[in-house]
C-alpha cells in the first residue's frame, strides 16, 4: 500500500516520493552497472542516467514486473548503450619514473578497469540471489571476475550478469532486452564458455581467507612489512608460482613468480621507499601506496589490490593514484 501511494505521488511529479521509491535500489544498481562497465566512474554515470530515465518514464511503468526489475531493465540498457556508443578509453604508457619494467608476459586484453570501494558495497551485495544464481555475490564483484566479464560482447555480458549473478528468469531477461527466451539462452551458453576461458573455476585454488579474519590479517601484515622494508625475498615468498600482476590502464601483464619478482625488484630497487595505507576494494585487501623522502611529503603513487588463495597472494593489481578519492585516501601524507 505504501509503495502504491508513493508511486501515485511520484507519477504526479513528487520528486521526494520518487527518491523514496528508488533509493533502496541505488547501491545494487550501481554495482550492476560496475559489473557491466568495469569502471566506477562510468557506473556512477550510468546510475544517474538510469534514475533520470526512470523519472521521465515513470508514467509508462505498467507494473507488469516489480519496480526493481523495471529499474534493472533501464540500467542494463543504459549500460549497453554506453558500451556500444563510446569507444573504450585507451591504454596508457608506463609512467613510473626510475623503474624500468621487465618484458611483459603479454599485453592485457582488458586495459580499462577500475576498482570498486568496499565501503559502497554495504547493502548492495547482501541482496539474496535467487536459487538459479551460479556465483556468490562477493565472488561476482572480485577483480578477476569483473575483468573476465569485460572481455565478453555486450549482449552476452548483460545476459550472464542478469541470469547467473542476479538470477532473473530467462523470460524476465528476454523482456528486459526486448528479445526471446531462445536468444537469451543461446547468449548465456556462449557467455559462460567465454568467462570460463578467462576465469579459472574456484575449485582450482584454495579459497581465500575470510575477510577480516586472523588468517587474512597475517598475510596482509607480511605483505606490508615486506613492501615497506623493500625486502624482496620476503615479498616473493608470499607469492604463488603462477602469481599474476596487472596495472590497468597500462597494458603490461606479468604471469609467474620469477617475472613478478623481477618487476618488484625494479620498483623496490629504485631507491624509493613506500608507506602503505590499508583499505579494501572489490571485497579484497587493498593499499594506497605513498612514496617520498622520510623528511618530506609522501605522495600517492598507486593503489594495490591483492587476490589471496590460502596463505599466499595469487594476483596483484595496481591502479593509478587517481582512484584515491573514492577510497577516502589523501593524495599525499605529511612528513613524519
Amino acid at each position: 500500500m505504501a509503495t502504491a501511494h508513493l508511486l501515485t505521488r511520484a507519477r504526479a511529479g513528487d520528486g521526494d516520493a520518487f527518491r523514496e521509491l528508488t533509493e533502496p535500489y541505488h547501491r545494487e544498481l550501481q554495482v550492476h552497472c560496475y559489473r557491466m562497465l568495469g569502471s566506477f566512474q562510468d557506473a556512477e554515470d550510468a546510475l544517474q542516467d538510469t534514475l533520470l530515465s526512470a523519472w521521465q518514464g515513470l508514467v509508462g511503468f505498467q507494473e507488469r514486473a516489480s519496480l526493481r526489475t523495471w529499474l534493472y531493465r533501464i540500467a542494463t540498457n543504459q549500460c549497453l548503450k554506453a558500451l556500444r556508443s563510446a569507444g573504450r578509453r585507451p591504454a596508457r604508457e608506463w609512467n613510473i619514473p626510475g623503474a624500468e619494467p621487465p618484458e611483459p608476459t603479454r599485453l592485457g586484453e582488458v586495459v580499462w578497469l577500475e576498482p570498486y570501494p568496499d565501503a559502497l558495497l554495504e547493502g548492495a551485495i547482501d541482496v539474496p540471489p535467487g536459487p538459479e544464481a551460479r556465483y556468490e555475490q562477493t565472488e561476482s564483484i572480485s577483480l578477476a571476475f569483473v575483468t573476465a566479464l569485460q572481455a565478453l560482447p555486450p549482449r552476452q555480458l548483460a545476459v550472464l550478469i542478469l541470469r547467473d549473478v542476479l538470477a532473473f528468469h530467462a523470460g524476465e531477461v528476454a523482456t528486459m532486452l526486448d528479445s526471446t527466451v531462445e536468444s537469451v539462452n543461446s547468449a548465456l551458453k556462449r557467455a559462460r564458455a567465454g568467462v570460463q576461458r578467462r576465469w579459472p573455476p574456484a575449485a582450482d585454488r584454495e579459497p581465500p581467507p575470510a575477510s577480516g579474519s586472523p588468517a587474512e590479517d597475517a598475510i596482509v601484515a607480511k605483505f606490508v612489512n615486506a613492501y615497506e622494508s623493500a625486502d624482496l625475498d620476503a615479498l616473493v615468498a608470499l607469492l604463488t608460482d603462477d602469481v599474476f600482476m596487472s596495472m590497468p590502464p597500462i597494458p603490461l601483464e606479468y604471469q609467474g613468480r620469477d617475472v613478478v619478482a623481477a618487476f618488484c625488484a625494479g620498483v623496490l630497487g629504485s631507491g624509493r621507499r613506500f608507506d602503505l595505507v590499508p583499505t579494501r576494494a572489490n571485497g579484497q585487501p587493498a593499499f594506497g601506496a605513498y612514496s617520498g623522502a622520510s623528511t618530506g611529503m609522501r605522495h600517492g603513487t598507486g593503489l594495490f589490490v591483492l587476490t589471496l588463495t590460502g596463505d599466499r597472494i595469487c594476483a596483484m593489481t595496481r591502479f593509478d593514484a587517481g582512484v584515491f578519492p573514492w577510497f577516502g585516501l589523501p593524495r599525499s601524507l605529511p612528513s613524519r
